[in-house]
């Protein structure tokens, strides 16, 4: 499924009311989609609020419902993330997804719809940008984000597609209600710890959020041979150390046959001068999985674009991740 000029992009907001708190940076988010040529149709929910939320667990679920159930909307977009995303679960349409598809994307507090929709419908989900989070920040990083976004959701044209790091990123931290000029940049970098070529089904997103569906049917089942995509933003180390021996627990580390830990934003290392790959390195003393780190599918700017679901391929040696 394309994303084509003149289409139209739906938006909703299945937890916090960034449309309503964040006004400045909504409308340059929806004035740069326009600007790239796409039709905007607002959920119900727009520019609301309920005191935490944008709305009631019934009055999210039927946004977002109203928007699957749309034949004219061809991608379903989250205006951010959140913390109770998952709260919406049951209530989803999954049927009218089968009989409607759509391109579906989001991050963070996301990924449990996301991640809902693929184990129900066994359809692709995006792990990409979210409307106001992604489409609100400023040149240049934000078309590094677009570019990544479009080239990924339409990457037949070019396939298999081998994504290309970012040589800047950002996590810093601005309030988006005084926010007026571009971030400070650093020079970037990704590890490919490991050897050999590896291939596999990717699947994961914001581990909090993959913790809030654990166990569930609305999480899908980890493969022997899947590839685990992770990240997270603004923990500290004990809850990220508390998240990754959720996954030894649970036996994931077992079944997969690589990792890809997302940089995390505004990592509180509680004084130590340790990474989140140092936890997870910690958490697998044992354990000879190859890990690509600090790669930017997460909350940092630029955003690349991965598809939940699909195949990747990881080359350790010639340091190159694709589509395949």
């Amino acid at each position: 499924m394309k994303l084509c000029e003149g289409d139209t992009i739906a938006f909703y907001s299945p937890s916090i009311q960034a449309t309503y708190l964040y006004k400045d940076r909504f409308a340059r988010a929806c004035n740069y989609l326009k600007n790239k040529g796409f039709n905007l149709k607002s959920g119900q929910l727009t520019e609301k609020s309920d005191f935490y939320r944008s709305g009631t667990i019934a009055e999210r679920a039927n946004e977002l419902n109203s928007l699957i159930r749309d034949p004219n909307v061809k991608c379903i977009m989250s205006t951010i993330g959140g913390s109770n995303s998952s709260s919406i679960l049951p209530y989803i349409d999954y049927q009218a997804i089968i009989e409607n598809p759509k391109i579906f994307i989001g991050y963070s507090d996301v990924t449990s719809i996301l991640m809902a929709i693929y184990a129900k419908t066994r359809m692709t989900t995006y792990y990409g940008p979210a409307l106001v989070a992604s489409f609100g920040e400023f040149e240049p990083l934000v078309s590094q984000t677009y570019d990544s976004f479009i080239e990924v959701v339409n990457r037949d044209i070019n396939f298999p597609y081998r994504y290309q790091k970012p040589t800047k990123w950002t996590d810093e931290f601005i309030d988006w209600k005084i926010q007026a000029n571009a971030k400070s940049v650093y020079p970037n970098k990704w590890v490919f710890n490991g050897k050999s070529v590896i291939e596999g089904r990717v699947i994961g997103g914001n581990l909090s959020a993959i913790s809030s569906i654990w166990g569930s049917s609305y999480m899908p089942k980890i493969m022997k041979g899947d590839i685990l995509l992770i990240e997270d933003s603004n923990k500290s180390i004990d809850i990220v150390e508390r998240l990754f021996s959720l996954l030894m627990l649970s036996g994931v580390f077992e079944k997969v046959s690589a990792i890809i830990l997302g940089k995390h934003e505004q990592f509180d290392d509680c004084k130590s001068n340790r990474r989140p790959i140092d936890v997870l390195m910690e958490i697998l003393p044992n354990n000879d999985i190859p890990i690509l780190y600090d790669f930017d599918c997460c909350h940092t700017h630029p955003m690349l674009t991965m598809p939940l679901g699909d195949q990747v391929r990881i080359n350790f040696d010639e340091e190159t991740i694709e589509l395949i």
